[in-house]
């Protein structure tokens, strides 16, 4: 089995040779599987043209859907319990604002809410406000 994570960096050559490699002549018992993970880029990029013969080699295919509000209301406690974290850090407001700006990905909530706390404390926030989180939506989005 090969898993490649972050699939959706690999360049025109690197998904060529993916293709070269799962269009090899393979014995039938040969339990070889291949998984790539990426970004929604990689599904666009995969439809390409050039990339059809790899795009139709694909059996199964699997998109995690962006998270609506009460699971972003939900995943933010969790990433915080398993960092050690058991009372509530962020206003109501805040994982709304926090959530809307994020789309529901949880990888972009994640850089959200890092920086929203990062704001909190500068602030002196022992709860992280929807003017923290105000904040580090502005600041993403000027980068």
């Amino acid at each position: 089995m090969l898993i490649l994570d972050e699939a959706h960096l690999l360049s025109p050559e690197q998904l060529e040779e993916i293709r070269l490699l799962t269009s090899a002549e393979m014995d039938s018992r040969s339990p070889f599987a291949l998984i790539l993970v990426g970004q929604p880029t990689l599904v666009r990029r995969l439809r390409m043209g050039v990339f059809a013969a790899l795009d139709q080699r694909i059996a199964t295919r699997y998109q995690l859907r962006p998270m609506d509000l009460a699971e972003s209301a939900r995943y933010l406690p969790h990433k915080l319990t398993l960092a050690g974290r058991s009372d509530p850090l962020f206003a109501d407001d805040a994982v709304a604002r926090l959530h809307r700006a994020s789309l529901g990905l949880p990888r972009a909530l994640d850089n959200l809410a890092r920086d929203a706390l990062i704001a909190a404390a500068a602030d002196g926030k022992a709860l992280v406000d929807d003017a923290c989180a105000k904040r580090a939506v502005a600041e993403a989005v000027s980068e």
